[in-house]
C-alpha cells in the first residue's frame, strides 16, 4: 500500500502531516482510534464531583476565560469538558498531533503552537477565539515540562484580551500513572474524580511587562492550591460534601 493510500484509507479529518514517516502516520491512526475509544468507554463510568474556591467560575462552560491545567490531567479533562467548544493550544510534536486529533473528536478545537515553537501564531489564534467568546485552555506545563511549573502565555493572553484566568486540577482516586515526565493519569473504570476550580484572576490591560511575573506567581499558587485540595479530598467524591456532577452535554 502506498503512503497516499494509507492516508486516504485512514483519513477522517484530513491526512496527517507528511512531516511524519509512513510508520509514524500508521501508528498515529492506531493511537487516535484507541485513545478515542478508550475515553468514550471509560468516561461515562467516572464518578465526578466539582468543587470551587470562592470567586471561581460558576459553571464549567462559563466563557470566555483563559483556562490552565496540568498536562497529567488531560485524559479525564477531555471527557468532563467535552463538547464545550474549548480552544486548546496544541503542539506540533508527535504527541501533540495525536492528542489534538483525539480531543477534536470530543468537541475541542486545537490551535497549533507551543511555548517553544510557533507560540506567537498560536497566541494570536487563541486571542481571536477569546474575542469571539470562546474559552481557551493551556496544558500549562506541556509539552515537555518541567512538571507543575507555570509557563508564560496565559497571563499575557489574559492581559491583552481582558478575559479572566481560571484554573483547575483533576484528582483521580484510582488510576494508572504512566512513567512519563508528566506522570499522565489514566483513570480506571468507575474511579472517583474531583475537579477543583480556583478563583478567577483578572489581569488589567494596563499591567506593565515588569508586573507580569507577579500574575505568573499568582497562577502558580492557585494551581498548587487546586492540586493540594483535590488530592486531599478525592476520596470524598459522592458524599454530601462533594455530590456527583451531572453533565448537560453528551
Amino acid at each position: 500500500m502506498t503512503e497516499a493510500a494509507v492516508d486516504n484509507y485512514f483519513a477522517t479529518e484530513g491526512p496527517i502531516s507528511r512531516r511524519f514517516t509512513l510508520r509514524q502516520r500508521i501508528a498515529l491512526h492506531i493511537i487516535i482510534f484507541l485513545g478515542h475509544s478508550f475515553i468514550r468507554l471509560i468516561g461515562p463510568t467516572l464518578r465526578v464531583s466539582v468543587s470551587r474556591e470562592e470567586g471561581a467560575q460558576e459553571t464549567l462552560d462559563q466563557r470566555p476565560t483563559v483556562a490552565s491545567l496540568w498536562h497529567a490531567c488531560q485524559i479525564p479533562a477531555t471527557y468532563v469538558f467535552r463538547n464545550m467548544g474549548i480552544r486548546v493550544m496544541s503542539s506540533n510534536s508527535y504527541d501533540g498531533e495525536y492528542m489534538g486529533r483525539i480531543i477534536r473528536k470530543f468537541g475541542f478545537v486545537p490551535v497549533k503552537g507551543s511555548s517553544s515553537r510557533n507560540a506567537v501564531r498560536a497566541l494570536l489564534g487563541l486571542r481571536r477565539a477569546l474575542e469571539e467568546g470562546w474559552t481557551v485552555a493551556f496544558t500549562l506545563d506541556g509539552p515537555r515540562g518541567p512538571r507543575y511549573k507555570v509557563k508564560p502565555g496565559p497571563v499575557a493572553l489574559a492581559r491583552s484580551s481582558g478575559a479572566p484566568m481560571t484554573m483547575f486540577h483533576m484528582a483521580v482516586d484510582r488510576a494508572w500513572v504512566l512513567n512519563t515526565w508528566d506522570a499522565l493519569l489514566i483513570p480506571m473504570p468507575f474511579s472517583r474524580v474531583l475537579v477543583r476550580i480556583g478563583k478567577l484572576i483578572h489581569v488589567p490591560k494596563e499591567t506593565c511587562d515588569d508586573d507580569l511575573p507577579h500574575y505568573d506567581a499568582e497562577l502558580q499558587g492557585a494551581l498548587d492550591r487546586c492540586v493540594a485540595f483535590a488530592e486531599a479530598n478525592v476520596k470524598k467524591v459522592g458524599t454530601a460534601e462533594f455530590q456527583y456532577y451531572k453533565a448537560e452535554t453528551s
